[in-house]
């Protein structure tokens, strides 16, 4: 549980800078979301709870990816950003 709280955290704080990097740098893959998070959760046992398990209403992970990095940010984008702000190597898009 630790761990995507701590990734939420620090996409949250890094969003304002990344914003624009991301904006620059799209990763032109709309499967980039789930390659990055199935890295994660090998190379790291896992990555937290199902959204079943939060409290309603959730804010969904659309809506995160557009609150961190921008009205037109995709999944895509939202997976390539936190593939490059981990600071794991087993995480990345291709």
């Amino acid at each position: 549980m630790r761990k995507p709280a701590i990734a939420v955290v620090v996409g949250l704080l890094a969003g304002v800078v990344a914003a624009p990097v991301a904006a620059a740098n799209p990763s032109g893959n709309s499967n980039c979301f789930g390659v990055v998070s199935a890295q994660f959760a090998i190379a790291n046992g896992g990555v937290g709870d199902h959204a079943s398990s939060q409290e309603e209403p959730r804010l969904g992970l659309g809506n995160v990816a557009r609150a961190i990095l921008g009205d037109d940010a995709t999944m895509g984008d939202f997976g390539q950003f936190l593939g490059e702000i981990d600071g794991d190597p087993a995480t990345s898009c291709p």
